[in-house]
């Protein structure tokens, strides 16, 4: 580091200049948002797994969990997506273990509690029921 000037900066209150963008466009195409429905494909296909639609939601929840992150907010705010890949990576076997934890402590709940096992039926016995019947008379 080299010091070029010495001096005081005149802070007045009054007029602003805004600031300008940037002027030249890139040929770059926009990132688009890849369904999970799509990773569950190219995993099966890849990998020979038989992952479903109720496996996709463990990977909702690692990305919601993720959105959630303060700190992951910052990181992708204050990066490029390139930049932002590496602290991603840094977390992600977090975000999993976080999740697996989560799901542990809901397991252990239902499993000990007879009354949160009976609140989580009765939620459940609606959505599950509700959700059958509306597909099967729509289709």
């Amino acid at each position: 580091m080299e010091k070029i000037s010495a001096g005081k900066i005149d802070l007045q209150t009054g007029e602003t200049e805004g600031l300008r963008g940037a002027t030249a466009v890139g040929t770059r195409q926009p990132d688009r948002d890849v369904p999970l429905s799509e990773l569950i494909d190219a995993l099966n296909e890849r990998f020979s797994t038989d992952f479903t639609v109720a496996d996709q939601l463990f990977f909702e929840q690692i990305a919601e969990t993720a959105i959630a992150s303060p700190s992951i907010q910052q990181a992708a705010q204050s990066n490029s997506k390139e930049n932002f890949a590496a602290v991603l990576d840094k977390h992600l076997e977090n975000l999993f273990v976080e999740r697996i934890d989560g799901n542990e402590k809901i397991f252990m709940q239902v499993m000990n509690n007879t009354e949160f096992k009976k609140i989580v039926f009765e939620k459940l016995l609606s959505i599950i029921y509700n959700s059958i019947n509306r597909s099967t008379q729509s289709g």
